[in-house]
């Protein structure tokens, strides 16, 4: 039986398609939905390229880097190997769909967002008399731009160097430059929480020992209730801390249940007795606690996925390749982020 992806022609100007990737581009002239009730079920049509060249790229027994270079329509596919493999490792671990509202994608480098200026007299909830002039909920737009940034890792290798690697191995290498990027992501959305995204919005910040009740220095579970109940309207739902203060939560009894062991020994999670969830990573500021409605405190930008310098990497020049990743976060809601300094 013969099949479409056998006889598409593969060139550098797929990469080049306004608003859409490689991947979307193979689609239109090979869609999947051809192959249902086929061997070939279930996979997309970059797979079947892979499949086309007989590249191996995952397991023991995979292929060598080389592989790719075999023809010059097959190293077409070599970009693609690489984004994919950059994207499995930014979604390792990735925590920021627990910390963001929304996702928006924008072609640009400057974007301006939404906010909703409401004061405590606009959120409280009136009884509207008949003909009475109903409350209303201010939209604004922001008043300085927030800027996207560009954050990525240069690859540096020579193709004499990797040629002979195996694709599996390789990828780990890949996949540990797409945690980098995220890593640098999560700073960029740590940062905004913290000190705001320029609009004024800096997140308010609560001190033990002086705007808590307790000793400075000392995490109690009574200043973490205290610090809980300055939510109000919003839920703290979420809660970021750097290793630092995880130690001295974990010493805290209220976190030494047994039902809260067993389920951090069964499923990696621990559970928190304020309902929260919590979330431990270096990226937070030691001595610091951070709370938030992740419901309503942080939007996402989103200006680019995962792009690399293709024309480099098909001529097999990775001597100084450019793997990059575009986005940038506002906050929405004063109030549905708040800072706890121990």
């Amino acid at each position: 039986m013969s099949y479409n992806f056998e006889n598409i022609r593969l060139e550098k100007g797929m990469y080049r398609e306004t608003g859409k990737s490689f991947t979307q581009v193979l689609e239109e002239l090979d869609p999947s939905e051809k192959y249902k009730n086929t061997p070939m079920e279930g996979m997309d049509a970059y797979q079947r390229q892979l499949k086309r060249f007989g590249i191996r790229a995952k397991g023991a027994n995979s292929d060598k880097v080389e592989k790719f270079f075999s023809t010059s329509e097959s190293s077409v596919l070599f970009p693609e190997y690489v984004s994919r493999s950059v994207k499995t490792g930014m979604e390792e671990g990735n925590i920021l769909p627990a910390i963001t509202a929304s996702v928006t994608r924008f072609d640009g480098m400057d974007y301006r967002s939404v906010y909703s200026a409401a004061t405590d007299d606009d959120k409280s909830l009136k009884a509207v008399e008949e003909g009475a002039e109903i409350p209303q909920t201010e939209i604004r737009v922001s008043d300085h731009l927030v800027n996207l940034h560009k954050r990525g890792r240069m690859l540096v290798a020579s193709y004499e160097a990797i040629r002979f690697q195996r694709l599996d191995l390789f990828s780990v290498m890949l996949r540990q430059i797409g945690n980098q990027i995220m890593r640098m992501h999560l700073d960029d959305a740590i940062g905004v929480i913290v000190n705001g995204d320029g609009n004024d919005n800096a997140a308010e910040s609560f001190k033990i020992g002086t705007d808590i009740t307790g000793t400075a220095g000392t995490l109690t579970y009574s200043a973490l209730l205290e610090f809980w109940a300055k939510f109000d309207p919003y839920n703290m739902n979420t809660i970021l801390v750097s290793p630092d203060i995880m130690l001295k939560m974990l010493s805290l009894p209220e976190f030494q249940n047994p039902l809260t062991g067993l389920n951090f020994q069964g499923t990696g999670e621990l559970t928190n007795p304020l309902g929260a969830k919590l979330i431990k990573t270096t990226a937070a500021p030691e001595g610091k606690l951070i709370g938030l409605d992740r419901g309503y405190a942080l939007e996402m930008i989103q200006g680019s996925d995962v792009e690399v310098e293709y024309d480099r990497l098909i001529d097999r020049q990775l001597e100084r390749a450019a793997i990059t990743s575009i986005s940038g976060f506002a906050k929405l809601y004063d109030g549905a982020a708040k800072v706890l300094e121990v």
